[in-house]
């Protein structure tokens, strides 16, 4: 699998900022919109199997670095679960995209969610990897609230992972269950150290606003559990065994609450289960597409 998913790069203006958006893949197939996490992630690292995969079935692949990640840089004020749904709606009436399927992880599935919730409309399907936006309570809630609000704290993080790449090396591999064996590290590893060099240039905080704003001191601000019955949208839940991040219980709970959903764990995989097992990953992903893009043909 390739290490350089991408055959295009767009530069675009919407929300009131700028965001890079890869694409590859058939012009005319039906378009996939990939959405990556929080921190360091960005489109061309976690997507760099998924991708090519999806275009060499035919999908057109959209994926964005969102804003403050990779290319899609410098935003001002606060970016919130809110302002990130507008900028993918005017992201995709950018690129004349009216209906979509969506493959979200972490922070990229609960910006799915809301979507879903809000827009189902404009979603033919979705895969949702360890999203976030589950469940009240985190633990360490009041702990991790109170951190996030030290002032500069965040911003030193930045600091600490560009001015040490052996630390954020080390401690990436620490995350992948199969260490040096993950497919593709050595391209990962580059990626981040290119992106935690970029937040301490542009003295952005370590976590996303959309993770510090969906914290509350005693509560989650932002949990999608109770409204999950509404989704209109087919669903494939998709959780890593080994993710201490997104845990199982929620993902259940979610699974449990959303009408008509599937649900796959998969093995030997952590929270970026797309990383650590691309091959078996990328099966799920084209078999429930394929699967519900045959069952829509089927009632027309």
């Amino acid at each position: 699998m390739s290490h350089h998913p991408f055959t295009e790069a767009t530069d675009l203006t919407v929300a009131g900022g700028p965001v890079r958006l890869y694409s590859c893949g058939p012009a005319h197939g039906p378009p996939v919109l990939l959405l990556h996490g929080a921190m360091l992630d960005t489109a061309r690292g976690t997507w760099m199997h998924l991708a090519p995969e999806l275009a060499r079935h035919g999908y057109r692949v959209l994926a964005p670095d969102l804003p403050r990640h990779g290319g899609s840089r410098p935003w001002r004020g606060r970016l919130g679960p809110a302002r990130l749904e507008q900028v993918l709606e005017e992201l995709l009436d950018a690129v004349g995209v009216t209906r979509t399927s969506v493959v979200g992880m972490s922070m990229g599935g609960g910006i799915a969610l809301g979507q879903l919730l809000r827009r189902p409309e404009r979603y033919t399907a979705a895969v949702l990897a360890a999203p976030g936006g589950l469940g009240a309570r985190r633990p360490w809630q009041l702990t991790t609230y109170l951190v996030q609000r030290t002032p500069g704290f965040l911003v030193w993080s930045s600091w600490l992972m560009a001015r040490f790449p052996r630390l954020l090396r080390s401690s990436t591999l620490a995350a992948l269950p199969g260490g040096t064996d993950t497919p593709g590290v050595e391209a990962l590893l580059e990626l981040a150290e290119e992106e935690a060099r970029a937040k301490h240039r542009h003295r952005e905080p370590a976590l996303d606003d959309w993770q510090t704003l969906s914290y509350g001191p005693f509560s989650m601000r932002t949990d999608y559990l109770p409204e999950l019955h509404r989704v209109q949208v087919p669903v494939l839940w998709l959780r890593g065994e080994e993710d201490t991040l997104v845990r199982r219980p929620e993902t259940d709970a979610a699974a449990a609450a959303t009408p008509g959903s599937e649900y796959v764990t998969i093995a030997r995989a952590g929270h970026v289960s797309m990383l650590d097992r691309p091959e078996v990953f990328a099966r799920h992903v084209l078999d429930f597409l394929q699967r519900r893009a045959a069952g829509a043909s089927a009632h027309l």
